[in-house]
């Protein structure tokens, strides 16, 4: 039902496959293989076309809303979605969000990369696909499959050992109600811009997220729910940078050597 969907959406909505690619950030041309039937969306693709519709993953896939019974129930449904306030889900942090993102020509996610010098533009860009094409890409067969996937270059000491200058891979977090306290985030939002931090999750109590730094020169603070637009949970860091080894444990070790060594001395007279 995939093409047939696409299609009744995309007029119902009143978007010509150009807007429509540009929403879901993917080139125009796929629009018309997808609809065409030539080819197949990626599954990331599949929920950002769900998450535009206003529908369920499993209705965008097997129910056919090109019939008027099916259309009518659907319609009526998104109407009295709209009429809910948006704050309400905001702060419940259920909102529905699209993602951009790009592809290498096998259709594979990139990771786009964020470095600092580009973390400002990123919160006016961060949906607009020709922004994203403008970022450096690389990619880590590693991570595979089981997720988007962005990296930034983060700045400061807040989170030693890790870095200044350290890249942090992260994986988007769509819903941010499965946050456990205590995951390592990239944080971005509209008054703090991007940070690294430990996330506690306080939406359900008070709709924040309160933020923790490991170096414990910085204080803990929290974020209002509605200043936040995107989380991504951190997977992996890239740095040229090795971690400074711990001297006092180093200097116990030697102590514990040389007893043992005058034990051992000992039992020989």
């Amino acid at each position: 039902m995939i093409n047939t969907n696409l299609k009744f959406w995309r007029r119902e909505l009143s978007l010509t496959q150009a807007q429509m690619a540009e929403k879901l950030g993917i080139k125009r041309s796929l629009v018309g293989a997808y609809e065409e039937g030539r080819a197949e969306p990626k599954l990331a693709t599949l929920v950002n076309m769900a998450r535009l519709f206003g529908i369920s993953l499993d209705q965008l896939v097997t129910t056919d809303f090109s019939k008027k019974k099916n259309a009518k129930a659907a319609l009526q449904l998104q109407a009295q979605t709209a009429a809910t306030p948006e704050a309400n889900a905001t702060r419940s942090g259920n909102s529905l969000r699209i993602l951009a993102l790009t592809v290498d020509k096998e259709q594979n996610e990139n990771i786009e990369l964020v470095p600092q010098k580009a973390a400002a533009g990123y919160l006016n860009g961060y949906a607009d696909p020709e922004y994203l094409e403008e970022l450096p890409k690389f990619r880590l067969p590693m991570l595979g499959n089981t997720g988007t996937y962005r990296a930034f270059e983060i700045a400061g000491d807040s989170m030693l050992p890790i870095a200044s200058g350290t890249v942090i891979v992260g994986r988007y977090v769509d819903d941010w109600m499965s946050i456990k306290d205590g995951t390592p985030c990239i944080v971005v939002s509209s008054k703090e811009g991007i940070v690294f931090k430990r996330v506690f999750n306080r939406l359900k109590d008070a709709a924040m997220l309160a933020l923790h730094s490991d170096n414990p020169l910085y204080s803990p603070y929290q974020i209002d729910v509605e200043d936040v637009v995107e989380i991504w949970e951190a997977k992996a860091y890239i740095s040229s940078t090795f971690p400074i080894a711990d001297l006092s444990l180093n200097r116990l070790a030697s102590i514990v050597l040389d007893l043992q060594q005058q034990v051992s001395t000992m039992k020989k007279v």
